[in-house]
């Protein structure tokens, strides 16, 4: 038996991935993207976006395509077994994140309830 205990996954779309990609190359070199949750929202919590620098000891990283994506510890307890990805929509583009956690969700996919 294993000591090591199995973290949530978390994994990223090809079509994410490469418009992390895009988004990052108007950054400075070894930017990253941060995926977090946080309180607030219709729904009871909200997803945030913020490109970053730094990398925390006990962030959960996702490696694609050449792009990194942190995760932190505590948002990582509400996203895990979640895709982030990318949709281009008639009413516009927008990273969406399927996560198997939320039982409730705004119209907009910007918040959730769990």
């Amino acid at each position: 038996m294993s000591d090591v205990l199995e973290q949530p996954c978390v994994t990223l779309s090809e079509r994410a991935a490469k418009r992390i990609a895009k988004i990052l190359e108007k950054e400075p070199a070894g930017s990253m993207l941060r995926v977090a949750v946080n309180g607030g929202g219709c729904s009871g919590f909200q997803y945030e976006f913020a490109i970053t620098g730094e990398r925390n000891d006990d962030d959960f990283v996702i490696e694609k395509d050449g792009v990194t994506v942190l995760v932190d510890e505590i948002s990582l307890n509400y996203l895990g077994g979640s895709e982030i990805d990318y949709a281009e929509e008639l009413i516009g583009a927008a990273f969406k994140i399927k996560n198997p956690n939320a039982t409730a969700s705004c119209g907009c996919g910007t918040s959730f309830s769990v």
